[in-house]
């Protein structure tokens, strides 16, 4: 990178902390906001991130990172207003962080490959304090990304399959033991098992390096467009149709998407 490209990132960054400051001391709205009524919006322009992300819309993604890096300056900026820490002491702090977690790079320690890097991290982090190597899963990741990280995090350290054949075993163990709860008709069990068998599925999907979050995220996509073009094609009389001939406009709008 060339010292015209950074001086210019640096511009920009300071231009967006010098605005960041106007808001907060003549804007209503900006100085009304704490860090409780941001976060539900910053919760909202991840999503927001993750959806453009999702569709490789560069220019949606450059717009929800300045939307990302707009509450990352407030909450800071709210911070340094408590003093308490400022974007200078936030800014510090990972770049410590980084530098610590990487003795490969700014240290002597010699890894060969990227799970060797990943181990390493789990233990420093062990080492910084951290009481279990699931302390850094939040609890209010949704569920089937916080499975995947539980699992990535227990692999690090040895609690793991040897075999994805091993892994497949387990996910069909785990539906026949739902089939066998859904027949019991206990709700409880039910519950249970299914939760068991999404588990399963999530490290089999790790095994044959899939993301099971963003596999459904584009199943899910691909279901919007395919009932979308029912509903186009069927207009007033969707409800009125059968499920044959609502399968049929499916089986038609899997072709006609597809091409």
């Amino acid at each position: 990178m060339n010292r015209k490209a950074k001086e210019e990132k640096t511009e920009a960054f300071a231009r967006l902390l010098n605005i960041m400051d106007e808001l907060r001391e003549q804007c209503p709205w900006d100085r009304k906001q704490t860090m409780q009524s941001l976060r539900n919006l910053t919760i909202e322009e991840t999503y927001e991130l993750a959806d453009e992300i999702l569709k490789m819309d560069m220019g949606g993604i450059k717009e929800e990172l300045g939307d990302l890096m707009l509450h990352m300056v407030f909450y800071a900026r709210i911070a340094e207003e408590k003093e308490t820490f400022d974007i200078a002491d936030v800014l510090h702090a990972v770049c410590e962080k980084l530098i610590r977690r990487h003795p490969h790079i700014y240290g002597d320690v010699v890894v060969e490959n990227e799970e060797e890097v990943k181990k390493n991290w789990e233990k420093l982090k062990l080492k910084e304090g951290k009481k279990s190597v699931l302390s850094g899963v939040p609890d209010s990741l949704p569920a089937l990304i916080k499975a995947q990280r539980m699992q990535e995090k227990t692999a690090k350290v040895g609690f793991e399959w040897d075999k994805t054949e091993e892994v497949w075993e387990k996910v069909v163990e785990e539906m026949e033991e739902l089939k066998e709860a859904a027949e019991s008709e206990d709700k409880a069990k039910m519950e249970e098992e299914f939760g068991d068998t999404l588990f399963a599925l999530v490290n089999y999907a790790r095994f044959i390096d899939v993301d099971p979050e963003t596999a459904l995220a584009k199943c899910n996509q691909k279901f919007k467009r395919r009932f979308e073009y029912i509903e186009q094609k069927a207009g007033d009389q969707l409800e009125s149709m059968s499920l044959e001939e609502m399968d049929a406009l499916w089986n038609a709008a899997k072709s006609a998407l597809r091409k």
